[in-house]
């Protein structure tokens, strides 16, 4: 796989600065998964169900997205990242909040959980100004554009209700305001799954998609395309209003102008994958099980946010699928795109100045494809096993699901960590990598800029 044409990469940060996100977020996705086969077996202590989540929710999730919309939202749209500074600020207000969040949540110290939301919370607005005051100079968005604008609107309503909520542990604020904790944590989750984590995907995969089957959006994709622009927003936005106070008819419309909309995004991208004639690749094998999973989804949660939408065992449809979201969808996602994403980086730091001047590894060149293909099985053998522990209720599939599940993780982070080890360790040194690309400011090692 090459560069993409038209992809100006001398518009990104340094390397260092989304390798950093990268690399945190394996070690939060294994921190994570391993925890959640500790819970299977009764083994994790404190309160590990919501730090389970928190380690891969916000951990690994969020912080892959925090690097790669820091990276590729300069790339993308053409202009210079607003400031090197406040993206690695992001990076360690938001790694060292989550990871102390989740410590508290397993010691059983929720008195001090407002500390560690508030450093959450910092690295957020700090991502949101950071990226919003980047995003603002390209002009005319494009669709792409257009969900990442959202994503960063819904960042502050997650992480303010967030906050609320780590603050409502330690001094009674929600029923005060007449909120309902159960509600707030459904609307705080749906907000972050279906308002920060899917649109942002949503919107990447309009361009990777195409990009990476060298297709295009036209015919049928750009009435699918209009149908999920206009239906999946304001779905997000009702379904979470509806949960918040608990009106569930609001919370249904919402739920099916969501779901009308990921399905209309499901043909696109699966649509993109037929038409496809390019050689498949670890991305694109990945991408094809989102395009199975994200319908299959919907079609499960279907009856449960028709019966019962602000209902806070529903948040995520039928209470048994939720992993088909959580890992079919979102994890294959982020799997899929990092496999390119990583190397790309590295080679682009690595290898772009010597094109032409002597033979040089293509990008696909710089991961194991056996190491690929291991981690691919293990990881979908894993979470197919998880859905029937879950679905049939049966422990032992959940323990060996995840256990396997994990090992793919494991592999994958292995696979992706030696790309940089063997082609790139320089490409994670900091430096002076403070400035703001906007006033002018570069790093003081000229070699930390792009080639």
């Amino acid at each position: 796989m090459s560069v993409p044409a038209g992809i100006d990469a001398d518009r990104g940060p340094p390397m260092a600065i989304p390798l950093a996100h990268f690399l945190a977020g394996f070690a939060f996705l294994l921190a994570g998964a391993a925890l959640g086969v500790l819970g299977v077996v009764g083994l994790a202590p404190g309160l590990s169900g919501p730090a389970h989540v928190h380690l891969l929710l916000v951990g690994w999730v969020c912080l892959t997205i925090l690097g790669a919309m820091t990276q590729f939202v300069p790339v993308w749209s053409g202009v210079e990242l607003h400031s090197r500074r406040l993206a690695l600020a992001q990076l360690a207000l938001v790694g060292g909040g989550v990871a102390g969040f989740a410590g508290l949540l397993l010691s059983g110290r929720l008195d001090l959980l407002p500390v560690a939301g508030a450093a959450m919370l910092a690295g957020f607005w700090t991502f949101v100004y950071n990226v919003g005051r980047t995003l603002s100079r390209a002009g005319d968005f494009d669709t792409t554009e257009r969900h990442f604008a959202l994503a960063l609107g819904y960042v502050l309503l997650v992480t303010t209700l967030g906050f609320a909520l780590a603050l409502d542990f330690v001094r009674p604020t929600l029923a005060p305001a007449g909120l309902v904790r159960s509600q707030v944590v459904a609307a705080h989750a749906t907000l972050a799954v279906f308002g920060v984590v899917l649109t942002t995907v949503v919107g990447a995969l309009y361009q990777l998609a195409t990009m990476f089957t060298q297709t295009e959006i036209r015919g049928a994709d750009a009435t699918l395309r209009r149908v999920e622009e206009w239906a999946y927003p304001p779905g997000v936005v009702a379904l979470a209003a509806g949960r918040l106070v608990g009106a569930e008819r609001v919370a249904r419309i919402g739920a099916l102008l969501a779901l009308a909309g990921l399905l209309a995004f499901a043909a696109v991208l699966a649509r993109k994958l037929w038409e496809t004639r390019v050689e498949r690749t670890p991305m694109l094998s990945r991408y094809a099980v989102v395009a199975a999973a994200v319908p299959a989804w919907a079609l499960a949660a279907l009856p449960s946010w028709l019966s019962r939408p602000a209902d806070p065992a529903t948040t995520f449809g039928h209470p048994a699928v939720g992993h088909l979201l959580a890992a079919g969808a979102v994890g294959f996602v982020l799997l899929g795109t990092l496999y390119h994403v990583v190397p790309f980086v590295v080679w682009v730091r690595r290898y772009s100045d010597r094109v032409g001047l002597e033979p040089v590894p293509m990008i696909d060149d710089l991961y194991d494809d056996r190491l690929a293909a291991a981690d691919f099985w293990l990881t979908l053998g894993g979470v197919g096993l998880i859905l029937v522990g879950e679905v049939g209720g049966v422990e032992a599939a959940l323990f060996v699901g995840g256990a396997l599940a994990t090992l793919g993780f494991a592999v994958f982070a292995a696979n992706l960590t030696g790309v940089v080890v063997r082609h790139g360790p320089e490409s994670l040194r900091i430096g002076a990598l403070g400035g703001s690309a906007a006033s002018g400011e570069a790093a003081d090692d000229p070699d930390e800029q792009f080639p």
